[in-house]
């Protein structure tokens, strides 16, 4: 093996390797404000696994928004940076997921997801409840205060 070919090897293998071990102490994704896509598999194991269970049982520890959207709903698009603020304030408190209509069509059917955006609230203890248009971040707040954090007049 030539010099210059081997070392390009080695210098690969060691970026990987430094890659994956400063990813290895970050905080999971859901502890640093970022928002989770979900797929029909992975939300029945974090939410809910209606094909199992009859009865609501949220899986997640931490209370959660849903947000159904589609790329072409522009009501969707001027929802996504408040969603991100909010999923990046709330940070720790509660996970902010987002499920692509478009991608996911038969999560979206099976769920009845019939209008863009919806979004659900689920507490960690107690039924879901859903909203369905662009809220207002101010809105927004004061269902996760009094919804998803039990406070009852609290403003963030």
């Amino acid at each position: 093996m030539r010099r210059g070919k081997k070392f390009w090897i080695v210098s690969a293998v060691a970026i990987s390797a430094l890659l994956v071990n400063c990813n290895a102490g970050d905080p999971k994704p859901e502890t640093k404000g970022n928002i989770i896509h979900l797929t029909k598999a992975t939300f029945k194991t974090k939410i809910f696994d209606y094909e199992k269970n009859k009865q609501w049982k949220y899986e997640g520890n931490k209370p959660a928004i849903i947000d159904f959207y589609a790329d072409w709903c522009g009501p969707c698009r001027m929802l996504a940076p408040v969603m991100d603020e909010i999923a990046k304030e709330y940070a720790g408190k509660i996970i902010v997921y987002k499920v692509d209509t478009e991608k996911e069509k038969e999560l979206a059917m099976n769920l009845g997801i019939s209008s863009l955006p919806t979004l659900v609230f689920i507490p960690v203890n107690g039924k879901p409840q859903a909203t369905m248009g662009a809220l207002p971040k101010a809105e927004l707040v004061k269902i996760i205060n009094q919804v998803l954090l039990n406070e009852s007049s609290a403003q963030k």
